[in-house]
Protein backbone atom coordinates (compact mmCIF):
# COMPACT_ATOMS: atom_id res chain seq x y z
CA UNK A 1 0.00 0.00 0.00
CA UNK A 2 2.98 2.65 0.97
CA UNK A 3 4.52 1.65 -2.74
CA UNK A 4 0.87 2.35 -4.13
CA UNK A 5 0.55 6.37 -1.90
CA UNK A 6 4.41 6.56 -3.59
CA UNK A 7 3.24 5.96 -7.40
CA UNK A 8 -0.09 7.19 -7.42
CA UNK A 9 -0.74 10.57 -9.84
CA UNK A 10 -3.68 11.99 -11.49
CA UNK A 11 -2.65 11.17 -14.89
CA UNK A 12 -2.64 7.94 -14.36
CA UNK A 13 -6.12 7.55 -12.73
CA UNK A 14 -7.33 9.41 -15.64
CA UNK A 15 -5.95 7.59 -18.01
CA UNK A 16 -7.40 4.42 -16.47
CA UNK A 17 -10.64 6.27 -16.71
CA UNK A 18 -10.01 7.15 -20.30
CA UNK A 19 -8.83 3.51 -21.29
CA UNK A 20 -12.35 2.48 -19.79
CA UNK A 21 -14.80 4.86 -21.28
CA UNK A 22 -12.77 3.97 -24.70
CA UNK A 23 -13.47 0.38 -23.42
CA UNK A 24 -17.22 0.73 -22.80
CA UNK A 25 -18.12 3.48 -25.16
CA UNK A 26 -18.60 1.63 -28.38
CA UNK A 27 -19.93 -1.42 -27.59
CA UNK A 28 -22.30 -0.60 -24.36
CA UNK A 29 -25.03 -0.57 -26.43
CA UNK A 30 -23.99 -4.11 -28.55
CA UNK A 31 -24.27 -5.78 -24.97
CA UNK A 32 -27.62 -4.83 -24.69
CA UNK A 33 -28.29 -5.97 -28.29
CA UNK A 34 -26.41 -9.21 -28.17
CA UNK A 35 -28.25 -10.05 -24.26
CA UNK A 36 -31.72 -9.53 -26.19
CA UNK A 37 -31.44 -11.56 -28.95
CA UNK A 38 -30.19 -14.37 -26.78
CA UNK A 39 -33.06 -13.63 -24.55
CA UNK A 40 -32.33 -12.35 -21.77
CA UNK A 41 -34.74 -9.66 -19.16
CA UNK A 42 -33.77 -6.38 -18.29
CA UNK A 43 -32.84 -7.81 -15.06
CA UNK A 44 -30.61 -10.41 -16.63
CA UNK A 45 -29.02 -7.85 -19.01
CA UNK A 46 -27.96 -5.84 -15.84
CA UNK A 47 -26.33 -8.53 -14.32
CA UNK A 48 -24.53 -9.41 -17.42
CA UNK A 49 -23.08 -5.59 -16.87
CA UNK A 50 -22.38 -6.45 -13.36
CA UNK A 51 -20.88 -9.58 -14.65
CA UNK A 52 -18.91 -7.77 -17.15
CA UNK A 53 -18.10 -4.82 -15.02
CA UNK A 54 -16.78 -6.89 -11.77
CA UNK A 55 -14.83 -9.63 -14.30
CA UNK A 56 -12.94 -7.16 -16.06
CA UNK A 57 -12.75 -4.96 -13.38
CA UNK A 58 -10.74 -7.14 -10.44
CA UNK A 59 -8.45 -9.00 -13.17
CA UNK A 60 -6.82 -5.99 -14.08
CA UNK A 61 -7.04 -4.07 -10.95
CA UNK A 62 -4.92 -7.29 -9.40
CA UNK A 63 -3.13 -8.07 -12.17
CA UNK A 64 -1.90 -4.81 -12.99
CA UNK A 65 -1.09 -4.36 -9.04
CA UNK A 66 0.26 -7.97 -8.95
CA UNK A 67 2.73 -7.37 -12.19
CA UNK A 68 3.55 -3.87 -11.72
CA UNK A 69 2.35 -3.03 -15.00
CA UNK A 70 -0.63 -1.40 -16.78
CA UNK A 71 -2.84 -5.17 -17.62
CA UNK A 72 -6.21 -3.02 -19.27
CA UNK A 73 -8.75 -5.59 -19.88
CA UNK A 74 -11.91 -5.49 -21.42
CA UNK A 75 -15.11 -7.25 -23.29
CA UNK A 76 -14.37 -8.28 -27.24
CA UNK A 77 -16.21 -6.06 -29.63
CA UNK A 78 -15.46 -8.74 -32.40
CA UNK A 79 -17.09 -11.42 -30.03
CA UNK A 80 -20.22 -9.35 -29.38
CA UNK A 81 -20.62 -9.17 -33.35
CA UNK A 82 -20.41 -12.83 -33.10
CA UNK A 83 -23.40 -13.30 -30.84
CA UNK A 84 -25.31 -10.66 -32.48
CA UNK A 85 -24.56 -12.32 -35.72
CA UNK A 86 -25.59 -16.03 -34.57
CA UNK A 87 -26.83 -15.50 -31.49
CA UNK A 88 -30.55 -16.22 -32.61
CA UNK A 89 -30.15 -19.85 -33.27
CA UNK A 90 -29.36 -20.06 -29.18
CA UNK A 91 -31.25 -20.31 -26.07
CA UNK A 92 -29.76 -18.09 -23.73
CA UNK A 93 -28.71 -20.99 -21.35
CA UNK A 94 -27.00 -22.63 -24.38
CA UNK A 95 -25.00 -19.37 -24.91
CA UNK A 96 -24.58 -19.24 -21.47
CA UNK A 97 -22.64 -22.75 -21.43
CA UNK A 98 -20.89 -22.10 -24.53
CA UNK A 99 -19.15 -18.27 -22.64
CA UNK A 100 -18.34 -20.84 -19.75
CA UNK A 101 -16.19 -23.37 -22.13
CA UNK A 102 -14.61 -20.18 -23.98
CA UNK A 103 -13.33 -19.35 -20.83
CA UNK A 104 -12.14 -22.81 -19.60
CA UNK A 105 -10.00 -23.00 -23.10
CA UNK A 106 -8.81 -19.73 -22.85
CA UNK A 107 -7.24 -20.88 -19.15
CA UNK A 108 -6.19 -24.06 -20.35
CA UNK A 109 -4.27 -22.62 -23.65
CA UNK A 110 -3.10 -19.56 -20.96
CA UNK A 111 -1.43 -21.66 -18.25
CA UNK A 112 -0.14 -24.17 -20.62
CA UNK A 113 1.81 -21.83 -22.57
CA UNK A 114 1.47 -22.57 -25.71
CA UNK A 115 -0.06 -19.27 -26.82
CA UNK A 116 3.44 -17.50 -25.46
CA UNK A 117 5.44 -20.10 -27.26
CA UNK A 118 3.81 -18.96 -30.66
CA UNK A 119 4.04 -14.83 -29.57
CA UNK A 120 8.01 -15.94 -29.05
CA UNK A 121 8.39 -16.38 -33.18
CA UNK A 122 6.33 -13.05 -34.40
CA UNK A 123 8.82 -9.87 -34.70
CA UNK A 124 7.92 -6.94 -33.28
CA UNK A 125 7.96 -4.87 -36.13
CA UNK A 126 4.85 -6.57 -37.76
CA UNK A 127 2.78 -6.74 -34.37
CA UNK A 128 3.72 -3.29 -33.91
CA UNK A 129 2.46 -2.52 -37.57
CA UNK A 130 -0.07 -4.44 -36.96
CA UNK A 131 -1.01 -1.95 -33.64
CA UNK A 132 -0.70 1.29 -36.38
CA UNK A 133 -2.97 -0.35 -38.91
CA UNK A 134 -5.87 -0.78 -36.45
CA UNK A 135 -5.52 2.08 -34.49
CA UNK A 136 -5.15 4.37 -37.26
CA UNK A 137 -8.79 4.16 -38.11
CA UNK A 138 -9.04 6.54 -34.78
CA UNK A 139 -6.94 9.37 -35.30
CA UNK A 140 -8.46 9.46 -39.06
CA UNK A 141 -11.96 9.86 -37.41
CA UNK A 142 -10.37 12.78 -35.20
CA UNK A 143 -9.98 14.52 -38.19
CA UNK A 144 -12.38 13.35 -40.15
CA UNK A 145 -15.04 15.14 -37.91
CA UNK A 146 -13.64 18.36 -38.51
CA UNK A 147 -16.09 18.17 -41.63
CA UNK A 148 -19.23 18.80 -38.87
CA UNK A 149 -17.97 19.20 -36.17
CA UNK A 150 -14.63 21.77 -36.70
CA UNK A 151 -15.15 24.31 -33.86
CA UNK A 152 -15.39 21.54 -31.42
CA UNK A 153 -12.69 19.49 -32.55
CA UNK A 154 -10.48 22.42 -33.23
CA UNK A 155 -10.88 23.89 -29.73
CA UNK A 156 -10.08 20.53 -28.30
CA UNK A 157 -7.04 20.19 -30.65
CA UNK A 158 -5.73 23.42 -29.44
CA UNK A 159 -6.21 22.87 -26.21
CA UNK A 160 -4.30 19.72 -26.45
CA UNK A 161 -1.24 20.70 -28.02
CA UNK A 162 -0.81 23.76 -25.55
CA UNK A 163 -1.60 21.53 -22.70
CA UNK A 164 1.32 19.34 -24.46
CA UNK A 165 3.61 22.18 -24.64
CA UNK A 166 2.71 23.65 -21.15
CA UNK A 167 2.18 20.47 -19.21
CA UNK A 168 2.96 17.21 -21.14
CA UNK A 169 2.04 14.93 -17.77
CA UNK A 170 -1.00 16.34 -17.69
CA UNK A 171 -2.19 17.42 -21.46
CA UNK A 172 -5.01 14.61 -21.12
CA UNK A 173 -6.10 15.22 -17.93
CA UNK A 174 -6.47 19.13 -19.43
CA UNK A 175 -7.89 17.83 -22.81
CA UNK A 176 -11.15 16.18 -21.02
CA UNK A 177 -11.75 18.70 -18.55
CA UNK A 178 -11.77 21.00 -21.83
CA UNK A 179 -14.33 18.66 -23.59
CA UNK A 180 -16.12 19.12 -20.96
CA UNK A 181 -16.33 22.58 -20.86
CA UNK A 182 -16.88 22.57 -24.61
CA UNK A 183 -19.05 20.35 -25.32
CA UNK A 184 -22.43 22.39 -24.46
CA UNK A 185 -20.56 25.42 -25.98
CA UNK A 186 -20.87 23.46 -29.43
CA UNK A 187 -23.64 20.93 -29.04
CA UNK A 188 -26.82 20.12 -27.26
CA UNK A 189 -25.82 18.14 -24.09
CA UNK A 190 -27.74 18.07 -21.13
CA UNK A 191 -26.71 15.40 -18.58
CA UNK A 192 -29.32 13.25 -17.71
CA UNK A 193 -31.04 12.95 -14.33
CA UNK A 194 -29.41 10.07 -12.94
CA UNK A 195 -31.54 7.17 -10.25
CA UNK A 196 -28.56 5.66 -8.37
CA UNK A 197 -29.26 1.68 -7.94
CA UNK A 198 -26.82 -1.52 -7.23
CA UNK A 199 -27.39 -4.36 -9.88
CA UNK A 200 -28.20 -7.33 -9.02
CA UNK A 201 -26.97 -10.58 -10.47
CA UNK A 202 -28.88 -12.87 -11.64
CA UNK A 203 -27.87 -16.49 -12.10
CA UNK A 204 -28.63 -18.28 -15.43
CA UNK A 205 -28.25 -21.96 -15.34
CA UNK A 206 -25.78 -23.07 -18.65
CA UNK A 207 -26.87 -26.01 -20.91
CA UNK A 208 -24.60 -27.57 -23.40
CA UNK A 209 -25.19 -28.63 -26.82
CA UNK A 210 -22.86 -29.57 -29.74
CA UNK A 211 -24.66 -26.72 -32.23
CA UNK A 212 -23.52 -23.97 -29.29
CA UNK A 213 -20.14 -25.58 -28.57
CA UNK A 214 -19.17 -25.67 -32.75
CA UNK A 215 -20.88 -22.73 -33.63
CA UNK A 216 -20.65 -19.67 -30.51
CA UNK A 217 -17.35 -20.99 -27.45
CA UNK A 218 -15.18 -22.33 -30.54
CA UNK A 219 -15.06 -19.41 -32.92
CA UNK A 220 -15.68 -17.37 -29.89
CA UNK A 221 -12.27 -18.70 -28.38
CA UNK A 222 -10.62 -17.99 -31.79
CA UNK A 223 -11.74 -14.35 -32.19
CA UNK A 224 -10.57 -13.79 -28.52
CA UNK A 225 -7.23 -15.34 -29.08
CA UNK A 226 -7.03 -13.36 -32.96
CA UNK A 227 -8.61 -9.73 -32.19
CA UNK A 228 -8.11 -9.74 -28.18
CA UNK A 229 -5.18 -11.39 -27.06
CA UNK A 230 -2.49 -11.28 -29.74
CA UNK A 231 -3.03 -7.41 -30.11
CA UNK A 232 -3.48 -6.93 -26.58
CA UNK A 233 -0.12 -8.77 -25.69
CA UNK A 234 1.38 -6.98 -28.83
CA UNK A 235 0.90 -3.46 -27.37
CA UNK A 236 2.27 -4.22 -23.79
CA UNK A 237 5.41 -5.65 -25.41
CA UNK A 238 5.24 -2.37 -27.78
CA UNK A 239 6.36 -0.46 -24.77
CA UNK A 240 8.87 -2.39 -23.25
CA UNK A 241 7.55 -4.29 -20.81
CA UNK A 242 7.95 -8.03 -20.44
CA UNK A 243 4.50 -9.59 -20.09
CA UNK A 244 3.25 -12.36 -18.25
CA UNK A 245 1.37 -13.96 -21.01
CA UNK A 246 0.96 -17.40 -19.26
CA UNK A 247 -0.83 -15.86 -16.67
CA UNK A 248 -2.77 -12.80 -17.84
CA UNK A 249 -4.39 -15.29 -20.19
CA UNK A 250 -5.04 -18.15 -17.67
CA UNK A 251 -6.22 -15.78 -15.17
CA UNK A 252 -8.97 -14.19 -17.41
CA UNK A 253 -10.15 -17.26 -18.65
CA UNK A 254 -10.95 -18.25 -15.09
CA UNK A 255 -12.08 -15.26 -14.01
CA UNK A 256 -14.54 -15.42 -17.30
CA UNK A 257 -15.46 -19.58 -16.16
CA UNK A 258 -16.54 -18.13 -12.98
CA UNK A 259 -18.59 -15.39 -13.90
CA UNK A 260 -20.63 -16.74 -17.48
CA UNK A 261 -23.08 -18.23 -15.14
CA UNK A 262 -24.28 -14.11 -14.64
CA UNK A 263 -23.81 -13.01 -18.59
CA UNK A 264 -19.84 -12.26 -18.38
CA UNK A 265 -19.64 -13.42 -22.48
CA UNK A 266 -15.61 -12.36 -22.24
CA UNK A 267 -12.94 -10.80 -19.99
CA UNK A 268 -9.95 -10.12 -22.78
CA UNK A 269 -6.61 -8.70 -22.24
CA UNK A 270 -7.78 -4.82 -23.80
CA UNK A 271 -6.08 -4.30 -27.15
CA UNK A 272 -7.00 -0.78 -28.63
CA UNK A 273 -8.13 1.05 -25.39
CA UNK A 274 -5.12 -0.44 -23.46
CA UNK A 275 -2.89 1.98 -25.08
CA UNK A 276 -4.03 5.06 -23.41
CA UNK A 277 -2.15 3.56 -20.14
CA UNK A 278 0.56 2.58 -21.75
CA UNK A 279 2.00 5.42 -23.07
CA UNK A 280 4.37 7.86 -21.32
CA UNK A 281 1.64 10.90 -20.86
CA UNK A 282 0.67 8.54 -17.64
CA UNK A 283 4.11 8.63 -16.15
CA UNK A 284 7.23 9.85 -17.64
CA UNK A 285 8.64 6.72 -14.71
CA UNK A 286 7.14 2.99 -16.84
CA UNK A 287 7.38 1.20 -13.45
CA UNK A 288 4.65 3.97 -12.46
CA UNK A 289 2.09 3.61 -14.83
CA UNK A 290 0.59 0.11 -13.43
CA UNK A 291 -2.09 2.71 -11.35
CA UNK A 292 -3.12 3.33 -14.70
CA UNK A 293 -4.38 -0.47 -15.07
CA UNK A 294 -5.84 -0.37 -11.08
CA UNK A 295 -7.82 2.53 -12.14
CA UNK A 296 -9.16 1.34 -15.20
CA UNK A 297 -10.39 -1.67 -12.75
CA UNK A 298 -11.74 0.51 -10.76
CA UNK A 299 -14.15 1.97 -13.15
CA UNK A 300 -14.87 -1.28 -14.44
CA UNK A 301 -16.05 -2.29 -10.81
CA UNK A 302 -18.04 0.97 -10.78
CA UNK A 303 -19.51 0.09 -13.50
CA UNK A 304 -20.57 -3.28 -12.28
CA UNK A 305 -22.01 -2.17 -9.24
CA UNK A 306 -23.93 0.64 -10.98
CA UNK A 307 -24.09 -0.74 -14.36
CA UNK A 308 -27.39 0.64 -15.32
CA UNK A 309 -26.43 4.14 -13.69
CA UNK A 310 -23.22 4.50 -14.58
CA UNK A 311 -23.40 3.15 -18.19
CA UNK A 312 -26.51 5.74 -18.78
CA UNK A 313 -24.43 8.65 -17.99
CA UNK A 314 -21.11 7.71 -20.29
CA UNK A 315 -23.81 7.23 -23.25
CA UNK A 316 -25.48 10.30 -22.63
CA UNK A 317 -22.12 12.16 -24.09
CA UNK A 318 -22.31 12.96 -27.76
CA UNK A 319 -20.64 10.16 -30.01
CA UNK A 320 -18.38 13.15 -30.93
CA UNK A 321 -16.88 14.02 -27.66
CA UNK A 322 -15.79 10.19 -27.49
CA UNK A 323 -14.58 9.89 -30.60
CA UNK A 324 -12.30 13.12 -30.52
CA UNK A 325 -10.83 12.02 -27.05
CA UNK A 326 -9.85 8.43 -28.16
CA UNK A 327 -8.38 9.93 -31.35
CA UNK A 328 -6.10 12.58 -29.12
CA UNK A 329 -5.72 10.15 -26.81
CA UNK A 330 -4.21 7.68 -28.69
CA UNK A 331 -1.88 9.76 -31.15
CA UNK A 332 0.98 8.92 -28.98
CA UNK A 333 0.49 5.40 -29.56
CA UNK A 334 -0.06 5.83 -33.24
CA UNK A 335 3.10 7.32 -34.25
CA UNK A 336 5.26 4.95 -31.21
CA UNK A 337 3.97 2.01 -33.38
CA UNK A 338 4.64 3.08 -36.25
CA UNK A 339 8.30 4.35 -35.19
CA UNK A 340 8.60 1.16 -34.01
CA UNK A 341 7.52 -0.45 -36.89
CA UNK A 342 9.44 0.64 -39.79
CA UNK A 343 12.68 1.30 -37.90
CA UNK A 344 14.09 -2.06 -39.10
CA UNK A 345 15.18 -2.05 -43.21
CA UNK A 346 15.22 -5.91 -43.14
CA UNK A 347 10.72 -5.63 -42.35
CA UNK A 348 9.90 -2.66 -43.53
CA UNK A 349 8.23 -3.88 -46.69
CA UNK A 350 6.67 -6.92 -44.68
CA UNK A 351 5.82 -4.66 -41.92
CA UNK A 352 3.93 -1.69 -44.73
CA UNK A 353 1.88 -4.70 -46.13
CA UNK A 354 0.64 -5.58 -42.12
CA UNK A 355 0.03 -2.02 -41.75
CA UNK A 356 -2.31 -1.56 -44.50
CA UNK A 357 -3.97 -5.13 -44.64
CA UNK A 358 -4.75 -3.98 -40.63
CA UNK A 359 -5.80 -0.66 -41.06
CA UNK A 360 -8.34 -2.02 -44.02
CA UNK A 361 -11.08 -2.88 -41.42
CA UNK A 362 -11.99 -5.87 -43.82
CA UNK A 363 -13.57 -9.37 -41.70
CA UNK A 364 -12.94 -12.87 -43.21
CA UNK A 365 -14.56 -16.03 -41.07
CA UNK A 366 -15.98 -13.19 -38.24
CA UNK A 367 -11.93 -12.33 -37.45
CA UNK A 368 -11.02 -9.09 -37.85
CA UNK A 369 -7.78 -7.30 -39.79
CA UNK A 370 -5.56 -7.53 -37.50
CA UNK A 371 -5.25 -11.29 -37.13
CA UNK A 372 -4.94 -11.24 -40.65
CA UNK A 373 -2.96 -8.48 -41.52
CA UNK A 374 -0.19 -10.41 -38.89
CA UNK A 375 -0.38 -13.65 -41.06
CA UNK A 376 -0.24 -11.57 -44.30
CA UNK A 377 3.00 -9.73 -43.05
CA UNK A 378 4.47 -13.11 -41.65
CA UNK A 379 4.14 -14.78 -45.35
CA UNK A 380 5.72 -12.04 -46.53
CA UNK A 381 8.01 -11.59 -44.38
CA UNK A 382 9.51 -15.28 -44.78
CA UNK A 383 8.91 -15.07 -48.58
CA UNK A 384 11.54 -12.16 -48.47
CA UNK A 385 14.06 -13.86 -45.88
CA UNK A 386 13.56 -17.08 -47.90
CA UNK A 387 14.46 -14.67 -51.57
CA UNK A 388 17.49 -13.15 -49.84
CA UNK A 389 18.69 -16.55 -47.74
CA UNK A 390 18.74 -17.81 -51.49
CA UNK A 391 20.38 -14.53 -53.37
CA UNK A 392 23.52 -15.42 -50.73
CA UNK A 393 23.90 -18.94 -51.93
Amino acid sequence: MHKFLQDFSVPAVFAGFITFLIGISVSAVLVIQAAQILGATPEQISSWFWALGLGIGLSGLILSWKFKYPVATSWSTAGLALILATGNGYSLHEAIGAFLVCGLLSAILGFSGIFQKILSYIPQSLTSAMLAGVLLKFGIALFASMQNDWGFIISLLAAYVLSKRLSPRYSIVITVIAGLVLCPMFMQFHPPVLQWSLAQPVWISPEFSWSALLGLALPLFVINMASQYLPGIAMIKSYGYQPHVNQLIGWTGVTQTLLAPFGCYTVNIAAISAAVSLDDQVHPDPEKRYIAGISCGFFYILMGVFAATLTSLLMSFPAIFIVALAGIALLGTISHNIAIAFQDVREREAALFTFLFSASGIQFFGIGSAFWGLIFGIIVSIILKFKVAQSCK
